[in-house]
């Protein structure tokens, strides 16, 4: 699909991979609109990188994710393509009684949230003559590493997801991308960190951007990036050397 022209919205859109994403397509002479759950990082976005469109939601929120939709469709309807990359990684040790909140959070955000947007979007994007869903999975969804299995289930869902809808749309003007990271440097997954600002290293946000936005750009619906490329080609043969 062509990278310019569009109005996105990207969930998660106030750090790491989904701000690179909005830097990115703005930069290429899009309409973006981000939202995310603080309103500080929100309001220092719209300081630094003028143009872009902010908006307060808690993805892990149903009554948030129907206002959004709404808002968005009425103040923006030209919006045509939705990208879905709000996510959480937690820790999740099965072998004992596990705390459901930090569950849920998980699996709300990384899985219902996209099966909701998607739901709330889907009849108002087939209307447009170009237009895309751009789900982020994981090469974890193919490969899980066992201390956070809920983090890994849920990125097989939108694996499983993605294939699904693509079907399900396969007759409307409607793309549907699988965009699957490997370990990229952002702060996702700092619950296993002592300093929370920190980051966990791994692949430059840069050169991740780079690949899925050619990816993008040539129509490849399923886009393993970097080392997740292994992941998906080798698949279990790979679960004992990524958990030795």
């Amino acid at each position: 699909m062509k990278t310019t022209g569009h109005t996105i919205l990207i969930t998660g859109g106030t750090s790491g991979i989904g701000l690179a994403f909005a830097k990115e397509f703005q930069l290429l002479g899009n309409t973006v609109i981000i939202c995310g759950r603080r309103q500080s990082r929100l309001t220092e976005i719209e300081q630094s990188h003028r143009g872009i469109i902010t908006r307060v939601c808690d993805v892990a929120d149903s009554k948030d994710r129907e206002d959004l939709a709404h808002w968005v469709i009425s103040n923006y309807p030209g919006v045509n393509v939705l990208i879905n990359n709000a996510g959480v990684q937690l820790l999740a040790d099965l072998t004992k009684p596990v705390d459901l909140t930090r569950v849920n959070s998980e699996v709300e955000t990384n899985f219902i949230a996209p099966v909701h947007l998607t739901s709330l979007f889907a009849q108002h994007l087939s209307t447009k003559t170009d237009a895309a869903i751009i789900n982020i999975s994981s090469g974890l969804a193919f490969v899980p590493i066992a201390f956070m299995p809920v983090y890994c289930a849920t990125k097989a869902a939108i694996h499983s997801l993605t294939l699904s809808l693509r079907y399900q749309l396969r007759n409307t003007p409607v793309k549907v991308f699988e965009i699957a990271p490997p370990a990229v440097d952002t702060e996702l997954g700092s619950d296993r960190r002592a300093d929370k600002s920190q980051s966990h290293g791994g692949l430059a946000v840069q050169e991740f951007l780079k690949e899925a936005m050619e990816a993008i750009a040539n129509d490849t619906l399923e886009a393993p990036i970097a080392g997740a490329k292994n992941l998906r080609e080798k698949g279990e043969a790979m679960f004992a050397i990524m958990n030795s």
